[in-house]
């Protein structure tokens, strides 16, 4: 931009200036204002983004602009370094939980919710009874599902573990004619001596599905279809129980036919 030109009523300013009292009449010199040329102007851009670019803002020479930015960002991590906890917390995740329990206290229970059980399996049934109990395995329901588990699964396999084979394995047994002409599928065994201290009955499909009564002679006891944990436990039992008995199964087989 060219140099500001005094004109008359800068010349006229200067004399009331001169005019008032106390003031000097000496000659005054007027010096030409120093021009103002773009590159003086202030960087209003740069003071725009102060606290979005400190790097900017150096460059183009506005130091103060960015020593407050660098203590704000201080202090706002100081508040947040208070507020955050000493420790990390760790949400737990949930896990999938099993199938809840179901309680039995009649036989009709017991009746359902074997066949309900039975139905799930896919390749085992594991049948650990005192003597075949017959108001439950000669129900027709159960009778048919288990018929039906053994004609619809390829390599599917019953296990039948018996304290007490005397009773009711006799021809009028509809669970022991079925295992007459399923021999392939259903298998019996005898229990050991060592194994008559367990007085429990139950039914387990897979390793998943369980009805448990602890006492085979009353019908209160629990069931779930899908709950591995108990599944697992008990079927460990029966697998030791079930291995014993091996050689007991084949002295005493002619005595079941």
């Amino acid at each position: 931009l060219p140099e500001r030109q005094y004109g008359p009523a800068d010349r006229r300013r200067v004399e009331e200036f001169r005019a008032r009292p106390g003031r000097s009449a000496g000659p005054v010199t007027m010096r030409p204002l120093p021009s103002v040329t773009r590159s003086a102007r202030p960087n209003r851009r740069a003071s725009y983004h102060a606290h979005a670019n400190p790097l900017r803002i150096k460059a183009n020479g506005v130091g103060k602009i960015e020593k407050h930015t660098s203590n704000t960002e201080a202090w706002l991590e100081s508040l947040a370094a208070a507020e955050r906890p000493s420790q990390p917390v760790i949400l737990a995740m949930p896990m999938p939980a099993a199938d809840e329990l179901q309680v039995l206290t009649s036989v009709a229970e017991v009746r359902q919710t074997t066949a309900a059980v039975v139905a799930t399996g896919q390749r085992l049934i594991s049948i650990f009874t005192p003597d075949l109990e017959p108001m439950l395995y000669d129900d027709a329901r159960v009778i048919e599902v288990i018929k039906r588990f053994v004609l619809s699964h390829s390599f599917a396999k019953v296990r039948v573990l018996l304290r007490d084979h005397t009773r009711y394995t006799g021809s009028g047994s509809r669970f022991m004619s079925m295992a007459r002409r399923l021999t392939s599928y259903l298998e019996l065994r005898i229990l050991v001596p060592q194994f008559h201290h367990l007085t429990a009955s139950y039914c387990i499909a897979d390793d998943r599905g369980i009805v448990y009564r602890m006492r085979s002679d009353r019908w209160d006891g629990i069931a779930a279809v899908n709950s591995p944990p108990v599944a697992r436990q008990y079927l460990q039992e029966f697998d030791a129980a079930w291995l014993a008995s091996h050689d007991q199964h084949h002295q005493r087989a002619a005595r079941l036919r």
